[in-house]
């Protein structure tokens, strides 16, 4: 157990941190799922809007440290590689 108000106060910042970071963690999984389900349907307009909406958060995600920056980047090539690849239909 912590004894010093230092270390007390640590304590608090990881609290808050961690559950910041929790809560853009689910909402980067949130907007890369929207992603992929329009995918899966093989609905290639809505997969372009979903993409356009995710990769802000995705890169402010990187930016706070939540995910580093190349595995974002690697996501986010994918996602737009497997966009293109639907059928314009």
């Amino acid at each position: 157990m912590a004894n010093t108000a230092s270390a007390k106060k640590r304590i608090r910042q990881t609290e808050r941190h961690t559950a910041r970071n929790r809560a853009r963690r689910a909402r980067v999984r949130t907007f890369v799922k929207k992603i992929e389900e329009a995918i899966v349907r093989g609905e290639k307009e809505a997969a372009q809007a979903a993409f356009r909406e995710a990769q802000p958060e995705l890169h402010r995600a990187a930016t706070k440290g939540v995910f580093h920056r190349n595995k974002v980047a690697r996501n986010l090539s994918r996602l737009a590689a497997r966009i293109k690849g639907i059928s314009a239909g």
